[in-house]
Protein backbone atom coordinates (compact mmCIF):
# COMPACT_ATOMS: atom_id res chain seq x y z
CA UNK A 1 0.00 0.00 0.00
CA UNK A 2 1.62 3.48 -0.78
CA UNK A 3 2.03 6.12 1.56
CA UNK A 4 2.46 9.54 1.59
CA UNK A 5 2.07 12.76 3.72
CA UNK A 6 -0.38 15.08 2.61
CA UNK A 7 -3.82 13.86 0.65
CA UNK A 8 -5.92 16.98 -0.94
CA UNK A 9 -9.30 15.74 -2.29
CA UNK A 10 -10.75 18.42 -5.11
CA UNK A 11 -8.59 20.28 -7.89
CA UNK A 12 -10.91 22.94 -7.49
CA UNK A 13 -9.08 26.54 -6.42
CA UNK A 14 -9.12 25.67 -2.93
CA UNK A 15 -7.29 22.08 -3.05
CA UNK A 16 -4.94 23.54 -5.66
CA UNK A 17 -4.12 26.86 -3.45
CA UNK A 18 -3.48 24.21 -0.61
CA UNK A 19 -1.34 22.25 -3.48
CA UNK A 20 0.84 25.13 -4.17
CA UNK A 21 1.26 26.85 -0.59
CA UNK A 22 2.09 22.74 1.54
CA UNK A 23 3.79 20.47 -1.35
CA UNK A 24 7.72 20.77 -0.45
CA UNK A 25 10.17 18.35 -2.94
CA UNK A 26 10.97 16.67 1.03
CA UNK A 27 7.37 15.96 1.33
CA UNK A 28 5.33 13.51 -0.66
CA UNK A 29 2.05 15.53 -1.35
CA UNK A 30 -0.88 13.98 -4.14
CA UNK A 31 -3.87 15.84 -5.62
CA UNK A 32 -6.90 13.79 -6.12
CA UNK A 33 -9.99 15.00 -8.49
CA UNK A 34 -13.08 12.70 -8.93
CA UNK A 35 -13.94 14.67 -12.59
CA UNK A 36 -11.25 14.28 -15.63
CA UNK A 37 -10.60 18.15 -15.47
CA UNK A 38 -9.36 20.31 -12.72
CA UNK A 39 -12.52 22.79 -11.11
CA UNK A 40 -14.79 21.18 -13.17
CA UNK A 41 -17.92 22.68 -10.67
CA UNK A 42 -17.45 25.81 -8.72
CA UNK A 43 -13.98 27.13 -9.17
CA UNK A 44 -14.39 27.73 -13.31
CA UNK A 45 -18.69 28.37 -13.15
CA UNK A 46 -18.90 31.61 -11.55
CA UNK A 47 -18.19 35.63 -12.68
CA UNK A 48 -14.46 35.70 -12.37
CA UNK A 49 -14.08 38.60 -10.22
CA UNK A 50 -11.61 39.74 -7.70
CA UNK A 51 -13.52 40.75 -5.19
CA UNK A 52 -12.87 43.84 -2.87
CA UNK A 53 -14.57 42.28 0.70
CA UNK A 54 -17.25 45.10 0.45
CA UNK A 55 -20.56 42.90 1.88
CA UNK A 56 -19.47 40.61 4.41
CA UNK A 57 -19.81 41.41 8.48
CA UNK A 58 -16.88 42.45 10.24
CA UNK A 59 -14.22 39.62 11.65
CA UNK A 60 -15.77 37.21 9.70
CA UNK A 61 -13.73 34.63 7.76
CA UNK A 62 -15.08 35.90 4.38
CA UNK A 63 -14.57 39.65 5.27
CA UNK A 64 -10.79 38.74 6.70
CA UNK A 65 -9.91 35.96 3.97
CA UNK A 66 -10.97 37.86 0.80
CA UNK A 67 -8.80 41.20 1.80
CA UNK A 68 -5.89 39.15 2.77
CA UNK A 69 -6.73 36.83 -0.68
CA UNK A 70 -7.27 39.85 -2.93
CA UNK A 71 -3.66 41.50 -2.41
CA UNK A 72 -2.26 38.04 -2.71
CA UNK A 73 -4.56 36.69 -6.01
CA UNK A 74 -3.14 40.38 -7.55
CA UNK A 75 0.41 39.36 -6.75
CA UNK A 76 -0.32 35.81 -7.53
CA UNK A 77 -1.05 36.79 -11.17
CA UNK A 78 1.45 39.27 -11.82
CA UNK A 79 4.14 36.76 -10.44
CA UNK A 80 2.63 33.78 -12.37
CA UNK A 81 1.38 36.03 -15.17
CA UNK A 82 -1.93 35.00 -14.92
CA UNK A 83 -3.96 37.04 -17.43
CA UNK A 84 -6.21 39.41 -15.06
CA UNK A 85 -7.00 43.31 -15.00
CA UNK A 86 -8.37 45.66 -12.05
CA UNK A 87 -11.08 47.02 -13.72
CA UNK A 88 -12.99 48.40 -11.23
CA UNK A 89 -16.65 48.02 -10.10
CA UNK A 90 -20.00 50.39 -9.94
CA UNK A 91 -22.78 49.37 -7.29
CA UNK A 92 -25.68 51.59 -8.01
CA UNK A 93 -28.35 52.68 -6.03
CA UNK A 94 -31.36 53.38 -8.76
CA UNK A 95 -33.77 54.83 -6.42
CA UNK A 96 -33.34 57.19 -3.79
CA UNK A 97 -34.98 54.26 -1.08
CA UNK A 98 -31.84 53.04 -2.13
CA UNK A 99 -29.43 55.57 -0.94
CA UNK A 100 -29.42 54.44 2.83
CA UNK A 101 -28.63 50.94 2.39
CA UNK A 102 -25.65 52.15 -0.21
CA UNK A 103 -24.13 54.09 3.13
CA UNK A 104 -24.32 50.81 4.60
CA UNK A 105 -22.36 49.32 2.49
CA UNK A 106 -19.83 52.24 2.85
CA UNK A 107 -19.65 51.83 6.70
CA UNK A 108 -19.45 48.01 6.49
CA UNK A 109 -16.47 48.34 3.84
CA UNK A 110 -14.55 50.86 6.03
CA UNK A 111 -15.34 48.03 8.92
CA UNK A 112 -13.66 45.63 6.94
CA UNK A 113 -10.22 47.72 6.33
CA UNK A 114 -11.48 48.53 2.77
CA UNK A 115 -10.76 52.20 3.04
CA UNK A 116 -10.65 53.26 -0.80
CA UNK A 117 -14.34 53.26 -1.93
CA UNK A 118 -15.12 56.35 -4.00
CA UNK A 119 -18.48 57.95 -3.62
CA UNK A 120 -20.87 59.55 -6.85
CA UNK A 121 -23.59 61.62 -7.27
CA UNK A 122 -26.11 60.79 -10.24
CA UNK A 123 -24.06 62.93 -12.72
CA UNK A 124 -20.47 61.59 -11.64
CA UNK A 125 -22.26 58.29 -12.32
CA UNK A 126 -23.04 59.22 -15.92
CA UNK A 127 -19.84 60.48 -16.77
CA UNK A 128 -18.20 56.96 -15.92
CA UNK A 129 -20.73 54.89 -17.34
CA UNK A 130 -23.77 56.83 -19.11
CA UNK A 131 -25.53 53.69 -19.84
CA UNK A 132 -26.45 53.27 -16.06
CA UNK A 133 -29.35 54.26 -14.30
CA UNK A 134 -28.59 55.69 -10.87
CA UNK A 135 -29.10 57.78 -8.01
CA UNK A 136 -26.12 57.08 -6.49
CA UNK A 137 -22.91 54.98 -6.49
CA UNK A 138 -19.81 53.34 -5.36
CA UNK A 139 -16.79 52.80 -7.19
CA UNK A 140 -14.80 50.26 -5.42
CA UNK A 141 -11.09 50.36 -7.78
CA UNK A 142 -9.57 47.32 -6.12
CA UNK A 143 -12.08 44.71 -7.75
CA UNK A 144 -11.21 43.31 -10.59
CA UNK A 145 -11.90 40.38 -12.96
CA UNK A 146 -9.36 36.86 -13.68
CA UNK A 147 -8.94 34.16 -15.82
CA UNK A 148 -10.08 31.36 -13.35
CA UNK A 149 -8.65 28.53 -15.77
CA UNK A 150 -5.48 29.97 -16.07
CA UNK A 151 -4.89 30.68 -12.33
CA UNK A 152 -6.10 26.96 -11.73
CA UNK A 153 -3.32 26.11 -13.89
CA UNK A 154 -0.97 28.37 -12.10
CA UNK A 155 -1.58 27.08 -9.47
CA UNK A 156 -1.33 23.18 -10.27
CA UNK A 157 2.46 24.09 -11.85
CA UNK A 158 3.46 25.26 -9.20
CA UNK A 159 2.29 22.58 -6.93
CA UNK A 160 4.01 20.61 -9.27
CA UNK A 161 7.22 21.98 -9.98
CA UNK A 162 7.72 21.31 -5.88
CA UNK A 163 7.01 17.77 -6.45
CA UNK A 164 3.13 17.63 -5.71
CA UNK A 165 1.45 14.58 -7.79
CA UNK A 166 -2.30 15.47 -9.16
CA UNK A 167 -4.51 12.03 -10.19
CA UNK A 168 -8.11 12.58 -12.37
CA UNK A 169 -10.94 10.41 -12.27
CA UNK A 170 -9.97 9.55 -8.18
CA UNK A 171 -12.46 9.78 -5.94
CA UNK A 172 -12.18 9.28 -2.16
CA UNK A 173 -15.21 7.37 -0.68
CA UNK A 174 -14.09 6.93 2.77
CA UNK A 175 -11.64 7.77 5.69
CA UNK A 176 -10.45 6.10 8.59
CA UNK A 177 -8.21 6.43 11.03
CA UNK A 178 -4.66 4.27 10.93
CA UNK A 179 -2.46 5.18 13.63
CA UNK A 180 -1.39 8.38 13.93
CA UNK A 181 -2.51 8.95 10.15
CA UNK A 182 -5.31 8.28 7.67
CA UNK A 183 -6.25 5.22 4.91
CA UNK A 184 -8.00 6.98 2.45
CA UNK A 185 -10.70 4.64 -0.14
CA UNK A 186 -12.03 5.40 -3.38
CA UNK A 187 -12.28 4.58 -6.79
CA UNK A 188 -9.60 5.84 -9.26
CA UNK A 189 -10.25 5.02 -13.16
CA UNK A 190 -12.60 2.54 -12.13
CA UNK A 191 -10.62 0.41 -9.68
CA UNK A 192 -10.49 0.46 -6.14
CA UNK A 193 -7.64 2.39 -4.49
CA UNK A 194 -6.09 2.64 -0.56
CA UNK A 195 -3.52 4.89 0.15
CA UNK A 196 -1.79 5.74 3.47
CA UNK A 197 -1.39 9.52 4.95
CA UNK A 198 -0.64 11.72 7.27
CA UNK A 199 -2.57 14.59 6.58
CA UNK A 200 -5.78 15.22 5.04
CA UNK A 201 -7.24 17.99 3.31
CA UNK A 202 -10.77 17.64 1.87
CA UNK A 203 -11.43 20.69 -0.44
CA UNK A 204 -14.23 18.65 -1.68
CA UNK A 205 -16.53 21.35 -2.80
CA UNK A 206 -20.11 20.64 -2.89
CA UNK A 207 -19.17 16.83 -2.40
CA UNK A 208 -17.10 17.90 1.08
CA UNK A 209 -20.06 17.16 3.56
CA UNK A 210 -20.61 13.89 1.76
CA UNK A 211 -16.84 12.99 2.50
CA UNK A 212 -16.70 14.06 5.71
CA UNK A 213 -20.30 11.68 6.95
CA UNK A 214 -17.64 8.84 5.44
CA UNK A 215 -15.15 10.01 7.51
CA UNK A 216 -14.21 7.67 10.62
CA UNK A 217 -14.66 9.45 14.02
CA UNK A 218 -16.09 12.72 12.58
CA UNK A 219 -18.96 13.66 14.87
CA UNK A 220 -21.70 14.05 12.69
CA UNK A 221 -23.34 17.00 14.52
CA UNK A 222 -20.06 18.96 13.07
CA UNK A 223 -21.28 18.29 9.61
CA UNK A 224 -23.24 21.18 8.38
CA UNK A 225 -25.71 20.91 6.12
CA UNK A 226 -25.12 21.35 2.25
CA UNK A 227 -27.61 24.17 0.39
CA UNK A 228 -26.94 23.58 -3.75
CA UNK A 229 -27.70 27.15 -5.05
CA UNK A 230 -27.71 27.32 -8.05
CA UNK A 231 -26.29 30.63 -10.04
CA UNK A 232 -26.90 31.05 -13.77
CA UNK A 233 -26.06 33.67 -16.17
CA UNK A 234 -26.92 35.32 -19.87
CA UNK A 235 -24.59 36.38 -22.21
CA UNK A 236 -25.51 39.78 -23.88
CA UNK A 237 -24.09 40.02 -27.54
CA UNK A 238 -22.52 42.63 -29.35
CA UNK A 239 -20.44 45.69 -27.89
CA UNK A 240 -20.57 45.87 -23.83
CA UNK A 241 -22.33 49.94 -22.92
CA UNK A 242 -20.27 49.26 -19.70
CA UNK A 243 -16.25 49.83 -19.64
CA UNK A 244 -16.82 48.12 -15.84
CA UNK A 245 -18.19 45.98 -13.63
CA UNK A 246 -21.79 47.13 -12.70
CA UNK A 247 -24.13 45.85 -9.37
CA UNK A 248 -27.36 46.64 -8.03
CA UNK A 249 -27.32 46.70 -4.47
CA UNK A 250 -27.62 42.81 -2.59
CA UNK A 251 -30.58 41.55 -1.28
CA UNK A 252 -31.27 42.03 2.29
CA UNK A 253 -29.92 39.01 3.84
CA UNK A 254 -26.81 38.45 1.51
CA UNK A 255 -27.60 35.15 -0.29
CA UNK A 256 -26.74 36.90 -3.39
CA UNK A 257 -25.36 39.98 -4.80
CA UNK A 258 -28.17 40.92 -7.46
CA UNK A 259 -27.92 39.85 -11.27
CA UNK A 260 -24.96 42.07 -12.10
CA UNK A 261 -23.50 43.00 -15.17
CA UNK A 262 -19.68 41.18 -15.62
CA UNK A 263 -17.04 41.57 -18.39
CA UNK A 264 -14.67 39.16 -19.10
CA UNK A 265 -11.16 39.45 -20.27
CA UNK A 266 -12.39 39.35 -24.20
CA UNK A 267 -14.93 42.21 -23.64
CA UNK A 268 -17.89 40.06 -23.32
CA UNK A 269 -20.67 41.25 -21.21
CA UNK A 270 -22.37 39.06 -19.54
CA UNK A 271 -25.29 38.93 -16.39
CA UNK A 272 -26.10 37.21 -13.86
CA UNK A 273 -25.89 34.85 -11.32
CA UNK A 274 -29.36 34.88 -10.36
CA UNK A 275 -30.56 32.51 -7.02
CA UNK A 276 -31.81 29.04 -7.40
CA UNK A 277 -31.93 26.57 -4.78
CA UNK A 278 -31.70 22.59 -6.21
CA UNK A 279 -31.88 19.30 -5.14
CA UNK A 280 -29.85 18.30 -7.49
CA UNK A 281 -26.79 19.16 -9.59
CA UNK A 282 -28.04 20.78 -12.11
CA UNK A 283 -26.07 23.09 -15.05
CA UNK A 284 -28.87 23.93 -17.39
CA UNK A 285 -30.09 27.73 -17.88
CA UNK A 286 -33.38 28.03 -18.58
CA UNK A 287 -33.49 30.40 -22.16
CA UNK A 288 -37.64 30.96 -20.64
CA UNK A 289 -35.49 32.97 -17.86
CA UNK A 290 -34.60 35.64 -20.80
CA UNK A 291 -37.57 38.21 -19.55
CA UNK A 292 -37.26 37.70 -15.85
CA UNK A 293 -33.35 38.20 -16.49
CA UNK A 294 -34.24 41.39 -18.10
CA UNK A 295 -36.24 43.29 -15.77
CA UNK A 296 -34.44 42.58 -13.29
CA UNK A 297 -31.08 44.36 -15.55
CA UNK A 298 -33.29 47.19 -16.79
CA UNK A 299 -33.70 49.07 -13.30
CA UNK A 300 -30.05 50.23 -13.41
CA UNK A 301 -29.53 49.40 -17.60
CA UNK A 302 -32.76 50.92 -19.01
CA UNK A 303 -32.02 50.42 -22.86
CA UNK A 304 -31.15 46.72 -22.67
CA UNK A 305 -32.03 44.77 -25.54
CA UNK A 306 -33.56 41.44 -24.19
CA UNK A 307 -33.47 39.98 -27.46
CA UNK A 308 -29.67 39.98 -27.41
CA UNK A 309 -29.61 37.86 -23.93
CA UNK A 310 -28.83 34.02 -24.60
CA UNK A 311 -28.31 31.56 -22.15
CA UNK A 312 -24.81 31.17 -21.36
CA UNK A 313 -23.68 29.15 -18.13
CA UNK A 314 -24.21 28.39 -14.55
CA UNK A 315 -22.40 27.35 -11.49
CA UNK A 316 -23.62 25.91 -8.02
CA UNK A 317 -22.79 27.51 -4.90
CA UNK A 318 -22.04 25.37 -1.87
CA UNK A 319 -24.14 27.22 0.54
CA UNK A 320 -24.75 26.76 3.89
CA UNK A 321 -27.62 28.80 4.59
CA UNK A 322 -30.63 27.90 2.90
CA UNK A 323 -33.91 29.83 1.20
CA UNK A 324 -34.56 32.65 3.42
CA UNK A 325 -31.60 32.69 5.49
CA UNK A 326 -29.09 34.56 6.09
CA UNK A 327 -25.64 34.19 4.29
CA UNK A 328 -23.45 31.94 6.06
CA UNK A 329 -19.07 32.16 6.87
CA UNK A 330 -16.97 29.97 5.60
CA UNK A 331 -16.54 26.84 7.81
CA UNK A 332 -12.65 25.96 7.67
CA UNK A 333 -12.56 22.96 9.82
CA UNK A 334 -9.08 22.15 11.90
CA UNK A 335 -7.92 19.86 13.80
CA UNK A 336 -8.51 21.62 16.81
CA UNK A 337 -12.15 22.40 16.58
CA UNK A 338 -12.55 18.12 15.78
CA UNK A 339 -10.19 16.36 17.52
CA UNK A 340 -9.22 14.73 14.93
CA UNK A 341 -5.54 15.60 13.74
CA UNK A 342 -4.17 15.84 10.75
CA UNK A 343 -7.62 16.38 9.14
CA UNK A 344 -9.19 19.62 7.54
CA UNK A 345 -12.56 20.00 6.01
CA UNK A 346 -13.54 22.71 4.14
CA UNK A 347 -17.63 23.51 3.92
CA UNK A 348 -19.46 26.52 2.19
CA UNK A 349 -16.45 27.83 0.30
CA UNK A 350 -18.62 29.84 -2.07
CA UNK A 351 -18.01 33.58 -3.31
CA UNK A 352 -15.23 35.12 -2.37
CA UNK A 353 -13.63 31.50 -1.85
CA UNK A 354 -11.55 32.19 -5.44
CA UNK A 355 -10.36 35.57 -4.27
CA UNK A 356 -9.64 34.46 -0.26
CA UNK A 357 -7.94 30.92 -1.88
CA UNK A 358 -4.48 31.72 -1.18
CA UNK A 359 -5.63 33.13 1.82
CA UNK A 360 -7.14 30.07 3.09
CA UNK A 361 -4.63 27.99 1.80
CA UNK A 362 -2.02 30.06 4.09
CA UNK A 363 -4.58 29.42 7.21
CA UNK A 364 -4.55 25.98 7.12
CA UNK A 365 -0.33 25.58 6.63
CA UNK A 366 -0.70 26.70 9.29
CA UNK A 367 -2.62 25.33 11.41
CA UNK A 368 -1.10 21.81 10.60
Amino acid sequence: MDSIDTLIIGAGALGLACAARLADPQRSTLIVEAERLIGSHTSSRNSEVIHASLYYPPGSLKAELCLEGRERLYAWCRQYQVAHRQIGKLLVAVEDAEQEQLAGLLANAHACNVNDLQTLDARQLQQLEPAVRGVAGLLSPSTGIIDSHAYLQSLLAAAEQQGAQLVLDTRVTQLQKMGDGWLASGISAGEPFQIRTQQVINAGGLFAQQLAAATEGLAPGSIPALHLCQGRYFNYSGRSPFSRLIYPLPAANQAGLGIHATLDLGGQLRFGPDVHYLQHIDYAVDPTLRESFAQAVRRYFPDLDSQRLEPGYSGIRPKLSGPGEPAADFHIQLPSSHGLPGLVNLFGIESPGLTASLAIADRIAQAL
